[in-house]
């Protein structure tokens, strides 16, 4: 019997889950999964590990609402471990590899994880005594268990092979396919966020939220089975999960792997070989890409004077997109950019040639998008107008002038932190709006522009929460630093101290010792840092810093620091 497409729709609708389920049928012999420069899986090898996962899950005593681990770089087993976790009814909480160790461990404990899939880069520097509730370990590259403090679960993993063959003894065909259903308000996916204390806050994502961001995605991102995509962004990110991964997943497409860290290198060898059908980026990869491929080419004396000219420039800016496009693989219908603030000269020098990019906002708690414009409709510096579904306004009695608060309603957002009710009541009120924490104009079309994070936050070059405070909390601990301010300037970390003069002098100390020393304190910090919100130099302070009533530092007075 066949359905409608209008009850195809509406069946989908009722649940996540479907839209996974059906991909893999309807493209069971289709490319799905590649580990770029390694082994490709398609829809079909998918649903096998799946149901392999499934019964290592079932046989271990993993009930639905369980939650289940993963932290390692992205990979095609990666996304396996998630569809598969989803597709059973257990929880995902996907972990920043980038993460230390003790930040990996409370994040397992908090969620109350019953499995852990890990990377093997990741694994190294965890320590299982320190993860308690786990029932088990497994390395995410070949599903080996790792630790096991199940019988069940060893047994399960041992002769998994042998109980695939007994469940499917004339082999595995797409009618075995059939997974659970989901409900719109159950909790699928924790994801952690880089918090403002000394911990991360859990953001509950519920199924309505995946699927309304997809539903978005069919409408944004024209994408059709058999597109090529190259993942970039972490997974453990909403954005790249959405967007790099779900969404081309239920669509049909080819996602490649990078596998390794993304240098600009890889990037570029990748989009020229895969030759992309979207393009997901932050900033920083486009802005690079700019400045190592394209503007050596424009630096020459003839070139800059030819650019100015009006008549000939036409012809010179059609050729420099030639480049551009080029340069992401010629096969791309745009490029998004979010994550993280967008360079002004960068954005003109976009225009200027037109090429075809976008900018969207968005945050993890609303999985991710809030606002996004198709680009050739985007007005310069916005991040384009509320997405479909969402209600965003601007707490401000003039939005077109003086900025106010961004906050948004709708289907994207969250249910709210896990085990952390009152961190939910402070961004979610009690008419249901979240309140982001970034500060924006909007105009009457309702497009909106970023002036900033109403709190101190900073933004790392792919979009990781920075929150100066933590920084500095650690930095005055440290030998001889009195106060200091963690500013951002040309995408990199400053520390400012001004240090405890009194203690040093006393101490037989001169001001080159203090330098050495505080260069040390620098070193040492980073060290327990993530390399995102590593600190690139310090600044020595001869004063104490400027202080409110309240005795909190004028951060304001201290951005443009020089030196």
């Amino acid at each position: 019997m066949h359905m409608s497409t209008q009850s195809v729709q509406k069946a989908m609708e009722q649940s996540f889950i479907a839209y996974i389920e059906n991909s893999i049928k309807n493209n069971w012999n289709r490319e799905a999964l590649t580990d770029y420069n390694g082994a490709t899986l398609q829809y079909k090898d998918v649903a096998r590990k799946i149901e392999k996962l499934h019964i290592i899950f079932r046989e271990s005593g993993i009930r639905k609402g369980d939650k289940i681990a993963i932290c390692g770089r992205n990979s095609s087993h990666w996304g396996v471990t998630f569809l598969a976790t989803l597709t059973y009814g257990a929880v995902i909480v996907p972990i920043l590899h980038e993460f230390k160790a003790d930040n990996i461990h409370h994040i397992v404990n908090h969620s109350e994880a019953k499995l852990l899939f890990v990377g093997d880069m990741a694994w190294e520097n965890l320590n299982e005594a320190a993860m308690p509730l786990l029932e088990g370990i497994l390395m995410m590259a070949d599903f080996t268990l790792l630790i096991s403090r199940s019988e069940s679960l060893t047994h399960a993993r041992e002769y998994l092979n042998k109980m695939f063959g007994e469940k499917y003894p004339k082999n595995f065909r797409k009618e075995h396919v059939k997974y659970c259903e989901d409900s719109p308000e159950e909790l699928a996916v924790i994801n952690y966020t880089s918090g403002t204390t000394s911990y991360p806050k859990g953001v509950m994502l519920p199924y309505r939220s995946l699927w309304s961001n997809m539903k978005f995605a069919f409408g944004a991102l024209p994408l059709q089975a058999g597109d090529k995509v190259v993942s970039i962004l972490p997974m453990a990110h909403a954005y790249g999960l959405a967007f790099e991964f779900l969404y081309e997943f239920i669509t049909g497409c080819q996602v490649f792997f990078l596998t390794r860290i993304p240098s600009p290198k890889i990037i570029f060898q990748a989009f020229a070989e895969v030759k992309p059908r979207i393009i997901i980026a932050v900033p920083l990869i486009i802005e690079k890409i700019i400045k190592k491929k394209i503007l050596p080419k424009l630096e020459t004396p003839a070139m800059k004077l030819l650019l100015k000219v009006p008549f000939v420039n036409d012809k010179i800016k059609s050729s420099v997109r030639e480049e551009m496009i080029k340069g992401f693989g010629g096969n791309f219908m745009a490029v998004i950019v979010g994550g993280a603030a967008f360079s002004h000269e960068v954005e003109q020098f976009l225009r200027m040639i037109d090429f075809p990019y976008t900018v969207g906002y968005g945050m993890t708690e609303c999985g991710p998008i809030i606002c996004y414009e198709n680009w050739n409709h985007l007005k310069a510096g916005s991040c384009g107008k509320a997405a479909l579904g969402m209600e965003v306004r601007i707490l401000s009695a003039d939005p077109e002038n003086v900025a106010g608060e961004i906050v948004c309603k709708g289907p994207n957002v969250m249910l709210g932190y896990y085990k952390n009710e009152k961190a939910t009541r402070e961004v979610i009120d009690q008419d249901g709006w979240m309140h982001t924490g970034d500060l924006a104009l909007m105009d009457t079309e309702g497009n909106v522009t970023i002036k900033g994070r109403s709190k101190n936050m900073l933004l790392g070059p792919n979009g990781q929460n920075i929150y100066p405070e933590d920084i500095e909390y650690l930095l005055n601990d440290m030998p001889y630093v009195s106060e200091s301010l963690i500013v951002q300037q040309n995408g990199k970390l400053v520390g400012l101290i001004y240090p405890d003069f009194d203690e040093a002098f006393a101490n037989g100390l001169n001001t080159t010792d203090i330098e050495r020393i505080m260069e040390e304190n620098r070193n040492r910090l980073n060290e327990s840092l993530p390399t995102y919100s590593q600190i690139s130099k310090i600044k020595i302070y001869p004063e104490e810093f400027e202080k409110t009533p309240k005795k909190s530092i004028k951060r304001y007075l201290y951005q443009e620091v020089k030196g």
